[in-house]
Protein backbone atom coordinates (compact mmCIF):
# COMPACT_ATOMS: atom_id res chain seq x y z
CA UNK A 1 0.00 0.00 0.00
CA UNK A 2 1.02 4.07 -0.41
CA UNK A 3 1.04 6.55 1.80
CA UNK A 4 -0.29 10.08 0.72
CA UNK A 5 2.38 11.33 -1.33
CA UNK A 6 2.19 14.95 0.17
CA UNK A 7 3.29 13.74 3.39
CA UNK A 8 6.06 11.84 2.21
CA UNK A 9 9.45 13.00 4.15
CA UNK A 10 12.49 14.57 2.03
CA UNK A 11 14.48 11.42 0.81
CA UNK A 12 18.26 11.32 1.66
CA UNK A 13 20.79 10.97 -0.76
CA UNK A 14 21.90 8.05 -0.20
CA UNK A 15 18.30 6.20 -0.66
CA UNK A 16 18.08 8.10 -3.82
CA UNK A 17 21.59 6.33 -5.12
CA UNK A 18 20.32 3.22 -4.15
CA UNK A 19 16.63 3.75 -5.98
CA UNK A 20 18.62 2.89 -9.52
CA UNK A 21 19.52 -0.73 -8.38
CA UNK A 22 16.10 -1.53 -6.81
CA UNK A 23 14.52 -0.34 -9.81
CA UNK A 24 17.18 -3.10 -11.82
CA UNK A 25 16.24 -5.66 -10.01
CA UNK A 26 12.64 -5.18 -10.13
CA UNK A 27 12.91 -4.81 -14.02
CA UNK A 28 14.88 -8.13 -13.70
CA UNK A 29 12.14 -10.11 -12.03
CA UNK A 30 9.68 -8.34 -14.16
CA UNK A 31 10.84 -10.03 -17.35
CA UNK A 32 10.69 -13.29 -15.36
CA UNK A 33 7.28 -12.69 -15.08
CA UNK A 34 7.60 -12.73 -10.88
CA UNK A 35 4.42 -10.47 -10.16
CA UNK A 36 5.52 -10.27 -5.85
CA UNK A 37 8.26 -9.70 -4.62
CA UNK A 38 9.45 -10.55 -0.33
CA UNK A 39 11.91 -7.11 0.65
CA UNK A 40 14.33 -10.12 1.88
CA UNK A 41 14.26 -11.24 -2.08
CA UNK A 42 14.08 -7.97 -3.54
CA UNK A 43 17.39 -6.74 -1.36
CA UNK A 44 19.27 -9.77 -1.89
CA UNK A 45 18.48 -8.70 -5.55
CA UNK A 46 19.72 -5.42 -5.04
CA UNK A 47 22.85 -6.35 -3.21
CA UNK A 48 21.49 -4.59 0.02
CA UNK A 49 20.23 -5.43 3.90
CA UNK A 50 16.31 -6.16 3.55
CA UNK A 51 16.22 -3.57 7.21
CA UNK A 52 17.94 -1.02 4.85
CA UNK A 53 15.50 -1.71 1.77
CA UNK A 54 12.50 -1.74 3.57
CA UNK A 55 13.85 1.80 5.25
CA UNK A 56 14.29 3.37 2.37
CA UNK A 57 10.96 1.96 0.03
CA UNK A 58 9.42 3.88 3.20
CA UNK A 59 10.70 7.02 2.23
CA UNK A 60 8.75 6.99 -1.07
CA UNK A 61 5.67 5.27 1.41
CA UNK A 62 6.01 1.76 -0.06
CA UNK A 63 5.40 -0.43 2.99
CA UNK A 64 4.30 -3.64 1.26
CA UNK A 65 1.98 -5.99 2.41
CA UNK A 66 2.67 -8.52 5.25
CA UNK A 67 3.01 -12.07 3.79
CA UNK A 68 2.73 -10.93 0.62
CA UNK A 69 5.53 -8.51 0.46
CA UNK A 70 5.95 -5.77 -3.06
CA UNK A 71 3.41 -5.81 -6.05
CA UNK A 72 7.15 -5.88 -9.02
CA UNK A 73 5.06 -3.41 -11.66
CA UNK A 74 3.56 -0.82 -9.11
CA UNK A 75 6.76 -0.08 -6.82
CA UNK A 76 8.79 -0.59 -9.92
CA UNK A 77 6.56 2.39 -11.45
CA UNK A 78 6.33 4.23 -7.61
CA UNK A 79 10.48 4.29 -8.22
CA UNK A 80 10.54 5.41 -11.10
CA UNK A 81 8.55 8.32 -10.90
CA UNK A 82 10.20 9.14 -8.07
CA UNK A 83 13.18 8.76 -10.12
CA UNK A 84 11.39 11.17 -12.84
CA UNK A 85 11.40 8.02 -15.02
CA UNK A 86 7.81 8.44 -16.39
CA UNK A 87 8.70 10.77 -18.84
CA UNK A 88 12.02 10.88 -21.36
CA UNK A 89 14.57 13.31 -20.58
CA UNK A 90 16.69 14.74 -23.29
CA UNK A 91 20.24 14.08 -23.58
CA UNK A 92 23.17 15.61 -25.56
CA UNK A 93 26.47 13.84 -25.68
CA UNK A 94 29.56 16.03 -25.95
CA UNK A 95 32.97 14.52 -27.35
CA UNK A 96 32.81 12.24 -29.72
CA UNK A 97 36.05 10.07 -29.48
CA UNK A 98 35.62 6.44 -28.68
CA UNK A 99 33.96 6.69 -25.10
CA UNK A 100 31.69 9.25 -27.09
CA UNK A 101 30.86 7.04 -29.61
CA UNK A 102 30.38 4.12 -27.19
CA UNK A 103 27.79 6.15 -25.42
CA UNK A 104 25.80 7.34 -28.74
CA UNK A 105 25.48 3.72 -29.71
CA UNK A 106 24.61 2.62 -26.46
CA UNK A 107 20.65 1.15 -26.01
CA UNK A 108 19.99 0.98 -22.91
CA UNK A 109 19.21 5.56 -22.66
CA UNK A 110 15.99 4.81 -24.52
CA UNK A 111 14.84 1.77 -22.00
CA UNK A 112 15.95 4.11 -18.91
CA UNK A 113 13.79 7.27 -19.28
CA UNK A 114 16.63 9.29 -21.38
CA UNK A 115 16.61 10.46 -25.19
CA UNK A 116 19.76 11.01 -26.94
CA UNK A 117 19.06 14.18 -28.77
CA UNK A 118 22.06 15.47 -29.77
CA UNK A 119 25.78 14.39 -29.98
CA UNK A 120 28.03 17.34 -30.44
CA UNK A 121 31.77 18.11 -30.81
CA UNK A 122 33.85 21.39 -31.74
CA UNK A 123 36.24 19.46 -33.96
CA UNK A 124 35.03 20.65 -37.53
CA UNK A 125 36.48 17.18 -38.88
CA UNK A 126 34.07 15.61 -36.91
CA UNK A 127 30.96 18.17 -37.03
CA UNK A 128 28.58 16.60 -39.86
CA UNK A 129 29.47 12.75 -39.71
CA UNK A 130 26.75 10.73 -38.63
CA UNK A 131 26.79 8.01 -35.03
CA UNK A 132 24.28 6.08 -34.22
CA UNK A 133 21.65 7.44 -36.31
CA UNK A 134 22.39 10.88 -35.60
CA UNK A 135 24.65 14.14 -36.84
CA UNK A 136 27.40 15.34 -35.09
CA UNK A 137 26.27 19.20 -34.44
CA UNK A 138 28.62 21.95 -33.54
CA UNK A 139 29.14 23.32 -30.15
CA UNK A 140 27.17 26.57 -31.25
CA UNK A 141 24.51 24.58 -31.29
CA UNK A 142 23.75 24.29 -27.53
CA UNK A 143 21.42 27.22 -26.49
CA UNK A 144 18.90 26.21 -29.56
CA UNK A 145 19.08 22.61 -28.20
CA UNK A 146 18.02 24.22 -24.80
CA UNK A 147 15.25 26.15 -26.03
CA UNK A 148 14.26 23.91 -28.64
CA UNK A 149 14.21 19.89 -27.80
CA UNK A 150 14.15 20.87 -24.04
CA UNK A 151 17.64 19.42 -23.06
CA UNK A 152 18.07 18.98 -20.23
CA UNK A 153 21.32 16.91 -19.34
CA UNK A 154 24.31 17.16 -20.49
CA UNK A 155 26.85 14.15 -20.81
CA UNK A 156 30.69 15.26 -21.28
CA UNK A 157 32.93 12.75 -22.76
CA UNK A 158 35.47 14.66 -24.07
CA UNK A 159 39.62 14.55 -22.08
CA UNK A 160 39.90 16.35 -19.16
CA UNK A 161 41.71 19.34 -20.69
CA UNK A 162 38.59 20.39 -22.52
CA UNK A 163 35.86 19.47 -19.80
CA UNK A 164 35.66 22.62 -17.41
CA UNK A 165 35.09 24.46 -21.35
CA UNK A 166 32.62 21.88 -22.46
CA UNK A 167 31.22 22.08 -18.80
CA UNK A 168 31.02 26.11 -18.86
CA UNK A 169 29.07 26.31 -22.39
CA UNK A 170 26.67 23.84 -20.96
CA UNK A 171 25.90 25.74 -18.01
CA UNK A 172 25.58 29.21 -20.27
CA UNK A 173 23.21 27.24 -22.47
CA UNK A 174 20.94 26.44 -19.56
CA UNK A 175 22.15 22.71 -18.85
CA UNK A 176 21.73 22.35 -15.23
CA UNK A 177 22.54 18.72 -15.06
CA UNK A 178 25.79 16.86 -16.33
CA UNK A 179 27.16 13.57 -16.19
CA UNK A 180 30.95 13.76 -16.23
CA UNK A 181 32.96 10.93 -17.93
CA UNK A 182 36.03 12.84 -17.81
CA UNK A 183 38.78 12.47 -15.00
CA UNK A 184 38.56 15.80 -12.99
CA UNK A 185 36.02 17.45 -11.20
CA UNK A 186 34.50 20.20 -12.40
CA UNK A 187 33.31 23.63 -11.23
CA UNK A 188 29.89 24.62 -11.19
CA UNK A 189 27.64 27.27 -10.07
CA UNK A 190 24.63 26.62 -7.52
CA UNK A 191 21.52 24.46 -9.07
CA UNK A 192 23.63 22.41 -11.03
CA UNK A 193 24.14 19.23 -10.22
CA UNK A 194 27.22 17.11 -11.80
CA UNK A 195 27.84 13.61 -11.52
CA UNK A 196 30.90 11.92 -11.94
CA UNK A 197 31.99 8.45 -13.56
CA UNK A 198 36.00 7.72 -13.00
CA UNK A 199 36.32 4.59 -14.91
CA UNK A 200 40.49 4.58 -13.80
CA UNK A 201 39.49 5.40 -10.48
CA UNK A 202 36.94 2.40 -10.05
CA UNK A 203 39.97 0.01 -11.75
CA UNK A 204 42.30 1.46 -9.47
CA UNK A 205 40.28 0.47 -6.85
CA UNK A 206 39.50 -3.19 -7.91
CA UNK A 207 43.55 -3.39 -8.22
CA UNK A 208 43.86 -2.34 -4.26
CA UNK A 209 41.25 -5.52 -3.83
CA UNK A 210 43.28 -7.61 -5.67
CA UNK A 211 46.54 -6.98 -4.47
CA UNK A 212 45.41 -7.41 -0.95
CA UNK A 213 43.56 -10.78 -2.10
CA UNK A 214 47.00 -11.90 -3.64
CA UNK A 215 48.95 -11.03 -1.10
CA UNK A 216 46.74 -12.62 1.46
CA UNK A 217 46.81 -16.53 -0.32
CA UNK A 218 48.26 -18.82 1.27
CA UNK A 219 51.33 -19.26 -1.51
CA UNK A 220 52.09 -15.29 -0.85
CA UNK A 221 51.81 -15.94 2.78
CA UNK A 222 54.42 -18.87 2.58
CA UNK A 223 56.51 -16.27 0.18
CA UNK A 224 56.59 -13.91 2.90
CA UNK A 225 57.78 -16.26 5.96
CA UNK A 226 60.73 -18.15 3.99
CA UNK A 227 63.82 -17.84 5.12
Amino acid sequence: MSADPSARRGIPDATVARLPEYLRALTGLAERGITSVSSEELAAAAGVRSAKLRKDLSYLGSYGVRGVGYEVDHLAYQISRELGLTQDWPVAIVGMGNLGHALAAYSGFATRGFRVVALLDQDPAIVGQEIAGLAVQPMSELTALVSEQGLAIGVIATPAASAQDVCDALVAAGVRSILNFAPCVLVVPDGVDVRKVDLSTELQILAFHEQRKALASPAALRKAVAP
